[in-house]
């Protein structure tokens, strides 16, 4: 069982955005920037593109409205996605304010967030939807 299995049932505490039947989005609590935000299948699939098709068709779809959201509560240029896949074995996209290319480098450092700050993120996302 993966650690996002472990989000997804309740095991392990997040920072939600929203979920329903398909889908979990909530803050990476080792971002790269304020806001980065994780949108996960509830489906435990190690490989993005292993993913059902209604599954891999729908990530978008459900990921769109919190991007737009991230966009509006933060400075960025952009809200960008990354599909990297090699830190969990559990499929899933990073939502990442940009405002440069190198912002999305998942090798980059991690911003240091306090719980409090992780908080106030989530509340303004979830505001803003």
């Amino acid at each position: 069982m993966t650690i996002f299995s472990k989000i997804i049932q309740g095991i392990i505490p997040c920072y939600k955005i929203i979920e329903n039947d398909d889908f979990i989005a909530f803050l990476d609590i080792n971002p790269l920037t304020t806001a980065h935000t994780l949108v996960v299948p509830k489906l435990e699939i190690d490989q993005f593109f292993q993913l059902p098709h209604y599954l891999l068709q729908n990530i978008l779809l459900f990921a769109q409205p919190i991007a737009k959201a991230i966009e509006k509560v933060t400075n960025c240029n952009r809200c960008g996605i990354s599909v990297v896949g090699l830190e969990i074995p559990h499929a899933h996209l990073h939502l990442i304010p940009i405002n440069h290319v190198t912002d999305a480098n998942i090798t980059k450092p991690k911003v240091v967030v306090t719980a409090k700050e992780l908080l106030a993120t989530q509340q303004l996302i979830i505001n803003a939807l």
